[in-house]
């Protein structure tokens, strides 16, 4: 039997980091300084999947500009396979990343190539029963990648586990096609945003309940809830809290990719979600101790935070 692997439909912009004591008020203005400039988006999630073990064929498409190259080398450092050659003539997009002195985050997004996926591209990658799909919301909010993604999802072979991250986009999205992924996810993990605007409960541990409604029967939301760790529901009595380990954060940029990257790798190695969902709070935990999008830890960072049962230095 074939190794799993993560098939990454996302997409792949290039984070232009500005460092700020807070993000302005409309029509105001505050100075930044420069945090420099690296792969985000996507490449968060399948760098986490990676370190943590899983081998990673990243399905969208990137450019040949400028911002392109920098995703290629990436990509190309970490391991992880690409299945179409870049567009010719087009670059990836790229998102301005604001930093507060909260250590939160506020993104703008130009879009590019990342957006480019045709159903032609998807209809060439060959999925095996073993692997799991992951899909972003961003790619369904290009007019292109939007329509391909969801048909090719609702097209997979009923064995293949489709993970599904509605992404901070999720209240803008074309409802026909956010409703047709919902229908084929095996796992939901959204943010507490993200799961309050597809399913109106105060509470992420409700709202963790409420979702599994809308997805494929047996399927698994996980709400993720910042420094309170996230909620699991799998259809027992009532939604699982999973505590997130303390720490003191430095940057937050890329923890909720992190998150789904080593949450789909522990699933890919048959753990069940609730454990799955305690390694990924571990990995989140100690992603946001450095600057930057792609901090996710190797897989022994994790196992040590696990054994220990604290992030060091961080508390419980």
């Amino acid at each position: 039997m074939a190794e799993p692997r993560m098939i990454y439909t996302g997409t792949v912009v290039v984070d232009l980091l500005l460092q700020v004591d807070r993000v302005p008020e409309p029509g105001s203005d505050v100075m930044a300084t420069p945090g420099g400039l690296s792969p985000g988006g996507g490449f968060n999630v399948m760098v986490a999947a990676a370190r943590d073990g899983l081998e990673v064929v990243f399905a969208g498409r990137s450019g040949t500009g400028p911002f392109g190259e920098v995703v290629a080398e990436s990509l190309w450092n970490e391991g992880i396979t690409v299945a179409h050659p870049p567009l010719e003539g087009v670059d990836n997009g790229y998102c301005v990343v604001l930093l507060d002195a909260a250590a939160e985050r506020t993104f703008v997004t130009v879009p590019g190539a990342e957006g480019m996926l045709s159903s032609e591209d998807l209809a060439g990658i060959e999925v095996q029963p073993e692997d799991i799909v992951y899909v972003s919301g961003y790619s369904l909010a290009h007019a292109g990648s939007g329509p391909a993604v969801a048909g090719w999802v609702e097209g997979l072979p009923g064995s293949t586990t489709v993970v599904f991250d509605p992404s901070p986009l999720v209240g803008s999205l074309d409802e026909e096609l956010l409703e047709a992924v919902l229908a084929r996810t095996d796992v939901l993990s959204a943010n507490a945003r993200e799961a309050r605007i597809l399913r109106q409960h105060a509470h992420p541990g409700p709202t963790a309940g409420a979702l599994r409604s809308m997805l494929r029967e047996g399927g698994v939301a996980i709400v993720r809830d910042g420094a309170a760790g996230c909620w699991v529901a799998t259809g027992g009595p009532a939604p699982v809290h999973v505590p997130a380990f303390s720490t003191t954060p430095v940057d937050t940029t890329g923890a909720g990719d992190t998150h789904g990257g080593v949450l789909t790798s522990a699933l890919a190695r048959g753990t069940e979600p609730v454990e799955a969902a305690r390694r990924a709070n571990a990995a989140a935990a100690l992603s946001v101790l450095k600057r930057g999008p792609a901090t996710a830890p190797m897989a022994h960072e994790t196992d040590e935070v696990l054994e220990q049962g604290a992030v060091p230095g961080g508390g419980r």
